[in-house]
């Protein structure tokens, strides 16, 4: 030990008696310089995005849960959460799906409290790289990022606050119209999308490219009477024509032995979204980053733990009515379980309670469309989440041309979707209701739900044994906990 002591004694003095010394100082690298590169550039995007990913807490897009995905989907009629009469899950669930809701619910606070965190960090990461006078390409992706929270805010709550700076306290943020917002999220969108990548995977797999900015853009078109009272569907059109430019295609549906479920389409679903469909996807491996609770949460536990060697949740359900429209040779309804079951369980289709005792254990249809990906735990599997898709484009192509008076161009896109879940083409030109059908059948467990039914004005209706509502509850309230903390506030109407 003297030794060891004597030697470092040594060096440090040799250490001292040096005149020339040069060093790299990494805490004062300059900020303009840092944020220039491409891989500060990539940092402070990666921010960003990690907001959309998410995570547990209500954080992110979709994958764990209490956050965005519930709130848009269990307010929906595709999937409801009912409280157990064994005592299990919280009553919220189920008064998301009666349209129940107050001001102090758990998930719109999240949700509120997840997309202006996201806007925070998108504004830094704007300002970043403002600052840096970085690649263009990259600035554009923040404020599309940026633009995508902003469209999701409008969505769900209306008029909101509104702010592109940083340097404000909440107390003080300004409330904005919604089409005010709109008005600035159509601006980012068209001023920065053809200054983005075309690249499709690789580097850009779970990244907004040109073709998902225009995908959002046409979104936020589609919705755009909805949000403004005044339609949109020729700008929609041309935006999702320039999404067909990108040269996407339907990914197989075809029987496959070694494919999720059997079939080729269940792979849009799986590890990793193919990308000839996907446009745009959350990145997820549990416990590393993000995770997919959707099927481990809907089957129950011994037959969850009969197939995967975990205990399921026996969460989220399929009303009956909604599982009942589905065809019976249509592939899509393989995502869907009813009966007897591995692990000693039968699944019922009816729901006898959905809140007052609950529904019993083994009530509900269960949906497996993501068929757990590895690794996975009782936590979560690893499947990526689509964002957008080449097939919801299609629809999207399908319904304005049809509300613009071409339903004969509509036909053969909903037939393609249709044909690809195996079944016939339509026999007649397509009319809003097939259109709306087969984004349920298309596009269920997907977050796109509750959107679809606001715009073909189904929302506010009586569900199963749910009574109608009135029309204030297309929009979701400002939180409590928001109001609170900016009292200039304006809550929505009825609340």
């Amino acid at each position: 030990m003297k030794k060891i002591i004597l030697s470092i004694l040594a060096v440090g003095l040799v250490a001292q008696s040096c005149t020339k010394v040069s060093e790299n100082v990494y805490d004062k690298y300059p900020a303009s310089e840092f944020y220039s590169s491409p891989k500060g550039a990539d940092i402070a995007l990666a921010s960003v995005y990690a907001q959309v990913g998410g995570n547990w807490d209500g954080v992110g897009y979709a994958g764990a849960d209490n956050g965005w995905y519930d709130l848009n989907s269990f307010s929906s009629d595709e999937q409801v959460i009912p409280h157990r009469n064994t005592g299990d899950w919280q009553l919220d669930f189920a008064q998301l799906y009666q349209r129940q809701w107050l001001p102090s619910f758990g998930i719109i606070n999240n949700t509120w409290n997840w997309l202006y965190k996201s806007v925070y960090i998108a504004n830094l990461a704007v300002s970043q790289l403002e600052a840096a006078k970085a690649d263009e390409a990259k600035i554009a992706e923040a404020k599309v990022l940026r633009a995508f929270f902003y469209y999701l805010l409008i969505d769900d709550f209306g008029n909101v606050p509104f702010f592109t700076d940083n340097n404000v306290t909440v107390d003080k943020l300004p409330q904005a119209s919604r089409k005010d917002v709109y008005d600035f999220i159509v601006k980012e969108i068209t001023e920065n999308a053809d200054k983005l990548s075309e690249t499709k995977g690789g580097a850009y797999y779970g990244r907004f490219n040109k073709w998902a900015a225009y995908t959002l853009l046409a979104k936020v078109y589609l919705n755009a009477e909805v949000y403004t009272g005044t339609p949109k569907w020729a700008e929609s059109l041309a935006a999702c024509n320039k999404v067909a430019q990108g040269s996407f295609t339907l990914h197989p549906g075809s029987a496959n032995a070694t494919s999720p479920l059997g079939y080729q389409y269940y792979e849009l679903f799986g590890d990793k979204n193919p990308t000839d469909e996907t446009i745009l996807s959350i990145y997820a491996t549990v416990d590393i980053v993000s995770r997919n609770i959707l099927t481990i949460r809907s089957l129950n536990g011994p037959n969850f733990m009969a197939v995967y060697g975990y205990s399921g949740w026996n969460g989220t359900v399929i009303p009956e009515d909604f599982y009942n429209k589905y065809a019976d040779n249509d592939i899509r309804k393989k995502q869907f379980l009813v009966g007897s079951q591995d692990g000693g369980v039968t699944y019922t289709a009816t729901i006898s309670s959905l809140d007052n005792p609950g529904a019993g254990a083994n009530e509900g249809v269960r949906d497996t469309k993501f068929v757990p990906a590895l690794p996975m735990n009782g936590g979560g599997a690893s499947n990526d989440f689509p964002i957008f898709r080449y097939a919801d484009v299609m629809l999207m192509q399908a319904e304005c041309n049809v509300r613009l008076g071409n339903a004969a161009a509509a036909k053969p896109l909903v037939d393609a979707v249709r044909q690809r879940a195996g079944l016939g083409a339509l026999t007649s030109n397509p009319t809003l209701t097939d259109i709306y059908n087969e984004r349920g059948f298309e596009l269920n467990f997907e977050g796109h739900r509750r959107q679809d039914m606001i715009r073909f004005g189904t929302f506010t209706q009586a569900r199963g044994v749910v009574p109608a509502v009135g029309d204030f509850r297309k929009l979701f309230p400002i939180p409590t906990n928001a109001l609170n903390a900016n009292t200039s506030l304006k809550q929505n109407p009825g609340y």
